[in-house]
């Protein structure tokens, strides 16, 4: 880890291998993380959560994979519960922009994971759904409120969005939004907040357009930059099977049966399917227990000192049950579906080949799943492998761009913001919007 060189003034803090507890997290905070299998923090929320519970503005440079939804997520709530107003009406306190609604959905799961048992409300809000269950819980009164760019503006046109209390705000993946033509959306949305906050830019990148627009929104930042894990994917020998969605479960048992995998860590992209997945494996014979967030705590922590202790050979796990499984000597991380965030495929495959060994992660792609494959690959920089001689090999003819197979749940208005943001002026908070 090290810090950006920066005229400005930086917050020098040194890396002490701490523990959640050493950073002073109140005790609701602390038994949710422990409950979502945390235990140690990553170098970006070691750094970043001391900044910010100093009130200052923060330039963290930290790629996919580095646990940086945490590192603003804990902070932002424990600060929001020292401070938080015996009021009946709720008012959006801190608000987190991200570009697209999948990244909003999971930093909606993490808020929600760590304040299980706090007092505190948040919203997550997006396009290429309907507006009238957001403005709802907009009315029932937020703390928090997660929102992609157009529909935050559409809704804040509409008189739905009062931004006047807010505290803290969040610019996440702000070279993605710079990528995918948000970036004027974005200089709308910090133009109707209040100047007086704290702020907080993660980036991957750094490009000059980016590097300006923290210039203009943060005061005095300090500027934190982290190794990403994404780093660790070319140490990892990876590779893709195209399979049909029926025929996974048989692909996945025949590889357990016949490629001597003795210790994998299979995730399921649902609760119902790694449920699904474990009943499969066991009526073939094969141990395994899965582990997510319907299951008791008591039953997630057996069923991971079992596989710890290789009394099972395979545990399924969701993501967010995922966090946190720190297990040394895993040789195998099987997809059996492909995750629709790379950053969640980064963070599933860095948990083999740890300390120094080989790690092998396999990844079923079925039709539906291509382009989540595309976005990978695009995110990790390389081509995973195809492995085509398998009994259940099934044909998947590369597209063109932008003709890849339809993702589930995408948002059917991206392609339109990805052609650029409005370019006609704005006048009284009232803007076009694209998302």
């Amino acid at each position: 880890m090290q810090l950006i060189d920066t005229d400005k003034k930086v917050s020098i803090i040194k890396f002490n291998n701490l523990q959640f507890k050493d950073l002073k997290l109140i005790a609701p905070i602390l038994k949710a993380l422990e409950a979502s299998g945390y235990q140690n923090p990553t170098p970006i929320q070691e750094q970043a959560i001391p900044i910010i519970f100093q009130r200052k503005d923060l330039l963290a440079c930290a790629q996919t994979g580095t646990g940086k939804t945490a590192a603003f997520a804990i902070p932002i709530l424990q600060m929001l519960t020292y401070s938080k107003e015996k009021t009946a009406q709720k008012r959006i306190r801190t608000l987190v922009l991200t570009p697209t609604r999948e990244l909003a959905i999971q930093i909606k799961e993490n808020f929600d994971a760590y304040s299980k048992e706090l007092p505190i409300r948040n919203l997550v809000i997006y396009g290429g759904v309907g507006q009238q269950p957001q403005r709802d819980a907009l009315r029932k009164g937020i703390d928090i409120l997660i929102a992609t760019p157009g529909r935050l503006l559409d809704l804040y046109n509409q008189g739905f969005i009062d931004l006047k209390q807010l505290e803290y705000f969040v610019l996440d993946e702000a070279d993605r939004m710079l990528d995918m033509g948000f970036i004027h959306d974005v200089k709308k949305v910090i133009s109707i907040i209040p100047k007086k906050r704290q702020t907080l830019l993660f980036s991957a990148t750094m490009p000059a357009e980016i590097q300006k627009l923290a210039s203009h929104i943060l005061e005095e930042p300090s500027k934190v930059e982290v190794t990403p894990e994404s780093t660790t994917a070319e140490k990892i020998q990876q590779s893709v099977y195209f399979v049909s969605k029926s025929d996974k479960r048989h692909l996945l048992t025949h590889l357990l049966k016949s490629e001597n995998i003795e210790h994998t860590l299979v995730f399921s992209r649902t609760k119902h399917g790694a449920d699904r997945i474990a009943k499969d494996l066991a009526k073939q014979g094969i141990q395994a227990a899965a582990i997510h967030g319907n299951k008791s705590q008591s039953a997630r922590q057996n069923a991971l000192s079992n596989f710890k202790d290789r009394k099972l050979r395979v545990l399924v796990a969701t993501d967010i049950a995922a966090r946190g499984i720190d297990i040394d000597d895993l040789s195998y991380v099987i997809n059996f579906d492909l995750p629709n965030i790379p950053e969640s495929y980064v963070h599933r495959i860095g948990r083999t080949g740890r300390a120094g060994k080989d790690g092998k992660a396999i990844s079923f792609c079925d039709d539906e799943e291509y382009a989540y494959l595309l976005d990978i690959e695009k995110s990790i920089r390389m081509e995973i492998p195809r492995v085509e001689d398998q009994p259940y090999s099934l044909h998947i003819s590369p597209k063109k761009p932008g003709q890849a197979a339809k993702k589930p749940g995408t948002d059917k208005n991206r392609s339109k913001a990805r052609s650029g943001a409005s370019k006609k002026p704005f006048r009284r908070g009232k803007f076009k919007t694209k998302d």
